[in-house]
């Protein structure tokens, strides 16, 4: 019996993955538009009102995925760009410069829907608290990767160079999580655990749902910025002048 093999290695090849990145990308741009349209019909409508915080909380279908969403999207930015300095690959240096955008967007929509919250339930729109500190870190980590890797010319030295800032600022993401739990802050714990959700059904559902919808999202961004990476890149090869023909 014949079997066809898809040998997912030739992918690593920039040109490959740049065809490959174009075929994905209007799913994951069509899957994130249906999911966010539900979530925050789910969040807006369905979803009851909280007891204690009123209209105020519904806030969180759109801050608690993006809290999220910041810090895993670091996490994998930081493992492409350790990956690439491990190995040398160039797509690995690409893709960790394309997911550093979405990222810093996610961890501004954190602290900025944060502080929308924050206002109404603390009567401040910001406190030095442990969680929100280490969260304008993050944020800084990003910005702080986007234009060490502007500000190199070669980009194999500017990758190089932002791994090494991503790979130590991946400390901080344990403590942005950890945070809640280690000190006294006002930032609330977690309202979904491995021991169950102290929420409303239809306000995990929407949660739940926004976050794959974000996660959609920043696939479909890092998937449409690593092909301007690429091309960019590969400029001077013979495939790309005829990809932009």
């Amino acid at each position: 019996m014949n079997t066809q093999t898809i040998h997912w290695f030739k992918f690593s090849a920039p040109q490959n993955f740049y065809y490959l990145a174009g075929r994905m990308w209007p799913w994951f741009a069509t899957l994130a538009t249906v999911l966010a349209a539900v979530s925050l019909w789910i969040g807006l409508v369905m979803a009851p009102v909280d007891a204690q915080q009123g209209q105020g909380y519904r806030i969180i279908f759109v801050h608690v995925p993006a809290a999220s969403l910041s810090m895993f999207v670091y996490l994998v930015m930081a493992g492409w760009a350790g990956f690439g300095l491990a190995f040398n690959t160039r797509l690995s240096g690409m893709m960790a410069s394309a997911l550093a955008p979405t990222g810093a967007l996610l961890a501004f929509l954190s602290l900025a829907t944060g502080s929308l919250w924050g206002k109404p339930m603390w009567g401040t729109w910001w406190v030095w608290d442990a969680r929100l500190t280490s969260s304008l870190i993050l944020l800084f980590l990003y910005l702080g990767f986007i234009a060490l890797q502007s500000s190199i010319d070669d980009p194999r030295r500017a990758d190089k160079a932002c791994a090494q800032l991503a790979l130590v600022g991946a400390v901080n993401i344990p403590i942005i999580y950890g945070s809640v739990y280690w000190w006294n802050t006002l930032h609330q714990g977690a309202s979904v655990t491995m021991k169950g959700a102290s929420i409303a059904p239809a306000m995990l559902w929407g949660m739940g749902l926004m976050t794959v919808a974000f996660w959609m999202y920043a696939i479909t961004m890092a998937l449409v910025r690593v092909r301007v990476i690429i091309l960019d890149r590969e400029r001077h090869t013979e495939w790309v002048k005829h990809a932009v023909e």
